[in-house]
Order: structure tokens, then sequence, then C-alpha cells
């Protein structure tokens, strides 16, 4: 039996470690990923905004901050929070350096704030107000030793002037703003209450919030048809690239490939001997990871090409891909990187009844796991040092989560401008949990999101939820695994559609070309989703002058977007009311430069659709009675259009990029 006595004290112990008179709540503190276990996303010169509830107990008024700092800075910044009404207040700061940021939230029962708020009922209703009066010198004075000396002087003449004889005067100083801003600044906070985490931002550069990536096969480049390209045939490719205004060139493998089980072309089990091989069999006698396949060149050439297509505006991106060839050098120098099989032999990759036997994976459960994180993590820092800034990374949802949280982390730490691009589509949880880890953009869904109730409902999930705050989304229409039906059967019109909702519903977009450029909609069999002579197993020899290239929609539509800033982000998307189901309508705004884009799209890839789309004028901060332009950024036409409710007409896949002029 437990002794009353024993309850008692443990009452009493209990209550020795608490301070009863910290009365202020804080509760759902926004943004906050999973109870603080991640960061936020932010890039640099970006807003985070916070909100808390903060209440007490009784009437007494209560003040909130938000305190924050940077890995580099010792003490907090510290800015008041603004009530929004039923209890709930926000107040941002803006991150400017690369790396992590820290953020928290105090409140306070505000002792001055209630005695202000009385004060003016009684100042309205003409009461005598001598001992409040008195009460607030008080408050006033005491905030006056906590001030600096120039503050003091002031609080201490307030003070006086609470006191004077003429209650006209004293109440005039008593709801004087200067003297509120002053009480605000030496607030008392002996009794405030900090909320318990410390919550994290992850800042990264602009790049991370707004990118054009273009993917490029470098054994394709070559001018003569079926001989394999170099680097330096891919310099020859700049021009065309940047002419298009693109921001990344990315390259998949351009690693040694494997020769044991080595795919023919269309993904043909046997190979034959003049066959290239795919470039995600990383590996063979002449070397894995950290080497170069010498049909492209030399780590000089690469070089080589990587400042030139910087002069061109270009920042090359490489493929990360941690699989292996049976020919990789892992193989015989680290055999315990790789799972066996029940006859010894090692586990190649296999979807029963696929097999994939020209590749390795590695096994992240290997009681040499330590070895094989380390190694992992030279090879990106091996490439690091070479100058690449950004990986596209490979199926990354079938390596280790704990793996990626400590690589990620620990290659930003010492290069924080660091991009790491997810190319995971798998389940959405997944996805999720590997961008809460640290990646900096992620591959989407937005490939299988065609009608316009699809694109609608996802990507309100996407902008307009917790998600916005730890994920970036980059949409590709097309890329070498993903032929969609969609292209494969809507022809040119599809090709237009999907590339000009890619590139304004998303703030970084990528293409696989020139397949999608030159409008290659070819599979290699009815129902598939993979391309007839797919480039992943064999050389290509593109023609870019082919007329139907989309070359000059694709460089005035980077261009548009380069120049209005309101495409640069996703967090102001809103979608608008339009009456035709294959009509889709959304906005993007810049509150800051005023900049308003509204694009329609004709999701119809057969037919010319005509409808009304309804805008809320409000959200674009149209007043309703005033007439305003519509300025096609695509054709220059200009649309007088007045009120909510507009008419659109479009070609099959055409689209209107407008820029709203007030």
């Amino acid at each position: 039996m437990i002794k009353t006595e024993s309850k008692l004290g443990s009452t009493a112990s209990i209550a020795a470690k608490l301070e009863g008179r910290k009365r202020v709540v804080l509760e759902n503190i926004q943004p906050e990923i999973d109870h603080g276990d991640f960061a936020i996303q932010r890039v640099v010169d970006e807003p985070v905004v916070v909100e808390a509830d903060i209440f007490a107990d009784g009437h007494d008024a209560v003040s909130g901050q938000l305190l924050y700092r940077s890995s580099k800075d010792r003490a907090w910044s510290v800015t008041p929070m603004r009530p929004l009404g039923n209890d709930r207040w926000q107040a941002q700061f803006t991150v400017t350096e690369l790396g992590e940021y820290r953020y928290t939230v105090e409140g306070w029962v505000d002792s001055f704030a209630t005695w202000r708020n009385a004060m003016k009922k009684r100042i309205d209703a003409d009461q005598e107000t001598h001992v409040e009066r008195m009460a607030g010198s008080n408050l006033v004075m005491a905030a006056a030793k906590r001030a600096k000396k120039g503050d003091a002087k002031k609080l201490k003449e307030f003070a006086a002037r609470l006191n004077d004889t003429d209650q006209q005067a004293a109440s005039a100083a008593a709801l004087d703003p200067t003297l509120e801003t002053l009480m605000q600044q030496y607030a008392e906070h002996s009794f405030s209450t900090r909320y318990a985490k410390e919550l994290a931002v992850s800042v990264n550069r602009k790049h991370a919030a707004f990118s054009a990536w273009y993917e490029l096969f470098p054994r394709s480049c070559s001018p003569a048809p079926g001989k394999h390209g170099t680097f330096k045939d891919c310099e020859a490719w700049l021009p065309y690239i940047a002419s298009m205004n693109f921001d990344v060139l990315y390259f998949p493998p351009i690693h040694p490939i494997g020769h044991t089980f080595r795919k023919g072309k269309n993904n043909a089990e046997q190979a034959e001997p003049d066959d290239v091989g795919s470039p995600w069999a990383i590996g063979s006698e002449e070397g894995g990871h950290k080497a170069i396949h010498p049909q492209l060149g030399t780590l000089k050439d690469f070089r080589s090409l990587m400042a030139k297509a910087k002069e061109h505006g270009l920042e090359m991106a490489l493929d990360l891909a941690y699989q292996c060839s049976p020919d990789h050098p892992y193989v015989r120098e680290h055999p315990s990187f790789f799972r066996k099989r029940a006859d010894g032999t090692i586990q190649y990759a296999e979807n029963p009844p696929k097999k994939y036997q020209d590749i390795y994976p590695l096994d992240f459960e290997t009681e040499d796991w330590r070895a094989l994180w380390t190694e992992l993590k030279s090879v990106i820092n091996y490439w690091i040092d070479q100058g690449v800034l950004i990986f596209r990374v490979d199926n990354p949802h079938t390596k280790s989560f704990p793996f990626w949280k400590w690589v990620i982390a620990d290659v930003k730490a010492a290069h924080p401008e660091a991009i790491f691009l997810a190319e995971a589509f798998t389940r959405p949880k997944v996805m999720y949990r590997l961008a809460k880890l640290g990646f900096t953009q992620s591959y989407t869904y937005f490939t299988w999101r065609n009608t316009k109730e699809d694109l609608t409902e996802y990507l309100e999930e996407l902008t307009q939820t917790e998600v916005v705050e730890f994920f970036r989304p980059n949409f590709w229409p097309n890329t070498p695994d993903i032929l969609h039906e969609e292209l494969q059967i809507g022809g040119r019109p599809a090709f237009l559609s999907r590339f000009v909702l890619a590139a304004t519903l998303s703030s970084n977009y990528g293409m696989y070309g020139p397949a999608f450029e030159l409008c290659e909609n070819t599979p290699v069999r009815p129902g598939s989703e993979e391309y007839l002579n797919s480039e992943k197993y064999q050389l290509r020899h593109w023609n870019i002058e082919e007329p139907q290239n989309l070359q000059t929609l694709i460089a005035r539509v980077n261009e548009i977007r380069r120049k209005h800033p309101a495409l640069q982000s996703n967090r102001n998307l809103r979608f608008h009311w339009t009456d035709q189901p294959f009509l889709i309508c959304y906005s993007k705004t810049d509150a800051e430069k005023k900049d308003v884009i509204l694009v329609t799209v004709n999701l119809d890839h057969q037919n010319p659709q005509a409808g009304w789309v309804e805008i809320d004028l409000a959200h674009l901060d149209i007043q309703a009675d005033r007439s305003f332009v519509a300025h096609d950024l695509l054709t220059d036409q200009r649309y007088n259009w007045s009120g909510a409710r507009n008419f659109i007409q479009l070609d099959a896949g055409r689209s209107h990029i407008f820029h709203i002029e007030t």
C-alpha cells in the first residue's frame, strides 16, 4: 500500500521543480515538421513565416515574440509577434545565409498591455485614474531599470508624466505609441514561457527553389550517326541548350559500363558485340563511380566541358546511382558490400519475374555498413572536388533512410551549396520522408496527373499543405524511363501543353531531351512507357533541325520564368474556376514585386476548347470595378478584361501565359 505521505511528498517534489507563475500556453507552432524532428526548407533571402497559439488563463493580455539565429550566431535575434485573432499570433524572419537556422517562440503575460487596455477603457469612460496611473508609473520605472541608457531616460520621463496632476496630459502619456513601443522592447520576461524545442531551417542556394533542367546523354552527342559521342562533342551542344534558357545540364552516369549480362538494344537480354549497354550498369575493369567512361574522354575533358557550360550559363549535374555491374571493382575489393544468394552468388537486382542481372544492389544491412557509408560519401566528395555541386540521385528509396540523413547532412555541412534531387517514383510517404531527410528537390507524380481534377488536387497538396515546407517538386513531363501514354497518343499538342504545365506549375522542372523537344513518342510496344530504341541501351543521333522542334517555345517560356518572380515560387499557386473540363486556369503571384501571372491551358490534345474562366479578383488584388489588361507573353497580344468572368479560346494543347497589368 502506498502511504498518503509518499503521495504528498511526490507531489511536493514535482511542484518544487515548477515555476507556477509561468501562465502562458504555447501550442500549434507552425511550421513544425513531425514534432520538430526535421528541418523546413528555404533558400537564401526567403522568409520564414511562423505562427503559434499563445494564450493564458484569465483576462490578462499576453504578448509573444519569435526568436531566430543562424548556426553562426550565438545570440538570438528577436521580432515581436502580432495577433491574428482567436489567440493566433504570427511573425516572420528572412534567412540570409546558407546552412542552418534555428527558431522558437516565447510568450508572457504582458502586465503593461493589460494595464494600458484597462486605462484606455477608463479614459474613454472619463473616470478618475490617479491610482491606476501610479500603478502604470511603477511598471514603466521597472522597465527603465532594464533599458539601455537613452531609452531608460525616456521611460523615466514617461513615468513622471503618468503622475502628472493634469489628468488629460497623464492620459495622453499612457496612450502614447512611443511608450507602448518602449515597453514592448523592455518587457518583463521573468515568467515567460519558451517553446521547449528549437526548430530547424535548412537554407539552400536559390537554384534549389528555381531551376530548369535539361537531360542529355553525352554518348549521343556525336555529329556522326553510329559513333560514340565524347565530352568534346557535347561542347558543340552547349549553344543550343543555352539558347533555350536552361539552367542545369544533367548527364546520366558517365562511368565505365559493365560487360557481364550487358543489355542490348530495347532492353534485350542478349547484347550484340557493338551494343553500348546501360549507363546505370556502373563499373568495369576501367573503374567504378570515380572513373569516367574512356569513350567519353578524360577528367580533363570533363572539367573543360564544365567550364564551357558555365560560360553559357549552365551548371552541370551528375547522376548518383549507388549500384554496380558485376564487373565493378567493389565486387572484388568489397564483397561484403553485397548481399549473397542461398547458393553463395551475389544477389542481382530483380522485380519478379523480371531479372536485372547486369545490376548488383548494395546491401545496406551489411556488417560493414560503416565502411560502405564512408565509401559512398567519398564518391560525392570526389565529384564535388571536380566542381560538381548538383546530383540527381537514382532510386534513393531503395537505399537506407539513416544513410541519407547522415550523408546529406555531412556533405552539406562542408558544402551547403550542394543540391540533391531525389528520383523516387514510389509511395507518397516514402517520397516525403526522403525530402525530410534532406533531399533538396524531388521528382513527383506530375507525369501521371493529366486531368484538371487530378492536377488541381495534386498541386494543392504540394503547395497549400504542410508539404510545401519540406518538399520541393521538380516536374518532368518525360524521362528516359517514362514516355507517358498522354504523350504517345496526344502528339505534338500533348507536348505543348505538358511543357507549359511543368514549367509554370512548378518553379523547378526538367525534360529529357532532345526526345522531348522533338516530340518523340513511339513506345517499344503498346501499353509500355518505355521508348522504342531507348537511349538507355543504344546510341542515338538527333536532328535538332526538324521542323517540329519546340525550341522556340521552350526558350520563350524559360525567358518568361526568369523575368517574372511570380513563377519562381510554388507557395503562391491558386486555381481558378473554368466552365469546361479541358480548360485549366491558375495564377501565381509575387506580392513584393507586384507580379501577377495567370495561365490557361487547353488539356484537350485533339480539339480546340472555348469557355469562361472566373478569376478570384481579391486573391490577385484586383478591384472588382476596375478593368485590367491580360498581356499574353507567348504571343504579345493584349486583352482588355473587366470583372471576374472572362472568355477564353485555345487551339488543341495551346496555352496563354498572361501577365496581368492593372
